[in-house]
């Protein structure tokens, strides 16, 4: 019987790991777990989310829309913690943990289901790739983000091969909620209509792609029509979508490039070369993107190497020409933003190599041919780069978590406390206070009670701020970085 048993087992998990999508779902939820397990101090974005989430679940939902104008992803940890009754932080790694294995299995199943062959090199790709799989021990609207502009492609695909209205409905949707977590979202309307633009000249195809048109003109609109309700009869603040309509407004985008150009030119540049200032800049905004989302390919960049990969570039953009599409709408949001802010970081990148994994997926199984030898040395790398994704040996903030602590024990709810980051309130309990600039609070301290400040003590500003307002440091907290959190009052 034991022995039956065993092969019964043995059996259902061969079936079960013999599936890339179902293995790859599995071990993505693995590899959160074991990100997770080794959090010490969340981030502050997952701070600020989970302190709304609170008050959210304690005073109405509601709140939410009043401290945050795209609260989805907090109402969704609200609401699960208010009916399973699993913590705010439980509830967050959980919907977290399943979006992002959700992004990965649906990635796996688009490779499958255009290019079978590179199927498992797919899985390898969307569970080590630097890109992506870093923010793992995160909590990011992001993740909500990705998993419903993935299932807008992968719902695209299979409506292109089967058809039908359920089908392109499902699209359209998967946009909306999308855009529930980023606005950027709408990006992907625009990517299907150019991508079933070569339909319109198929006789074959052109009833199918009209459909397919209609359907999302007549969508968008109710997204507009839905929208301007909100606004019109809930009150809703319309100051993020004004944001983002500045950042793409051409004309303002123009003038920002004209000012930034200018001043590069007069501060930097020779005046023989200030009419190619504009172009100077342009060129170093794209390069640094170009440069991050390679270094944010990790081990799977060295296929780019490779001349039968460029080679075969235009047929792997071809095959995969929607999310190519997206690819190249998202790089120009991308552009717009860089110009306009003038930073650039990898959470923004990320969803730009996520676009393209089915492609580096696919050079990754034409590079195995060319080269098989090196391929099984990049498999190891590959898969030491997943596990270093979500294992980190270096110094956690654990002085974050102690000063919170004595800071609830020890400072009245009610003292004024200036905080250097918001998470030292977060772990004592006193919510997520956006700081001050610290600047601003060494010039005129005397309003606050208490300062809760990163410092290691010896420091002339600090030594000085001390001695001229009657200060002294109560307590100090450090971790093994020896990196220290002062609480410093009178």
């Amino acid at each position: 019987m034991e022995r039956n048993m065993r092969g019964v087992f043995s059996a259902v998990g061969a079936r079960f790991f013999s599936c890339p999508v179902r293995a790859t779902f599995f071990f993505s939820l693995l590899l959160s777990l074991i990100a997770v397990f080794g959090v010490v101090t969340i981030g502050k974005d997952a701070a600020f989310y989970l302190d709304i989430a609170r008050q959210a679940s304690e005073e109405g939902l509601l709140v939410a829309q009043e401290k945050f104008h795209w609260p989805a992803f907090i109402l969704l940890i609200a609401v699960t913690h208010m009916y399973l009754g699993v913590s705010l932080e439980v509830a967050a790694y959980l919907w977290s943990a399943l979006f992002i294995a959700g992004t990965c299995a649906l990635l796996v199943d688009m490779v499958r289901g255009v290019q079978p062959r590179a199927t498992w090199w797919a899985v390898l790709v969307v569970l080590a790739m630097p890109a992506f799989n870093a923010f793992r021990a995160d909590i990011l609207r992001e993740f909500g983000f990705w998993f419903f502009s993935i299932l807008t492609l992968w719902l695209a695909l299979r409506w292109q091969r089967k058809g039908g209205w359920s089908l392109a409905l499902g699209v359209a949707f998967s946009i909306f909620a999308a855009a529930a977590f980023r606005l950027e979202a709408v990006l992907l309307f625009p990517a299907l209509i150019l991508w079933q633009l070569p339909a319109l000249f198929d006789r074959g195809r052109r009833s199918q792609a009209l459909q397919f048109y209609s359907l999302l003109m007549l969508l968008a609109l109710a997204g507009v029509c839905g929208l301007v309700a909100l606004v019109l009869l809930l009150d809703f603040p319309v100051s993020r979508i004004s944001y983002f309509a500045g950042l793409i407004s051409p004309w303002h985008l123009v003038r920002t490039f004209s000012e930034l150009s200018a001043e590069f030119a007069q501060e930097i540049l020779r005046k023989y070369s200030w009419d190619d200032a504009g172009l100077i800049l342009f060129c170093g905004f794209l390069a640094t993107i170009l440069i991050k989302f390679v270094g944010l390919l990790g081990p799977f960049s060295v296929a780019l190497l490779s001349r039968s990969v460029w080679r075969e570039l235009p047929v792997l953009c071809r095959c995969f020409s929607l999310s190519s599409w997206a690819a190249v709408l998202y790089l120009a949001v991308l552009l717009m933003f860089f110009v306009q802010l003038q930073f650039m970081n990898s959470r923004y990148l990320s969803f730009l190599n996520l676009l393209t994994v089915p492609i580096a997926a696919v050079a990754m199984s034409v590079f195995s041919k060319q080269w098989p030898r090196a391929s099984r040395w990049l498999v190891g790398l590959a898969i030491l780069c997943a596990v270093a994704n979500v294992v980190s040996f270096g110094a956690k903030k654990t002085h974050y978590v102690e000063a919170g602590h004595w800071v609830a024990e020890n400072i009245e709810a009610t003292a004024n406390v200036y905080y250097v980051d918001g998470r030292i309130a977060y772990y004592a309990g006193r919510g997520y206070p956006i700081p001050e600039r610290l600047d601003r609070v060494i010039e005129s301290p005397q309003k606050y009670q208490y300062l809760v400040l990163e410092a290691d003590g010896d420091e002339p500003w600090l030594l000085m701020l001390l001695d001229q307002n009657q200060l002294r440091i109560l307590e100090r907290f450090s971790n093994r970085k020896r990196d220290t959190v002062l609480i410093i009052g009178r």
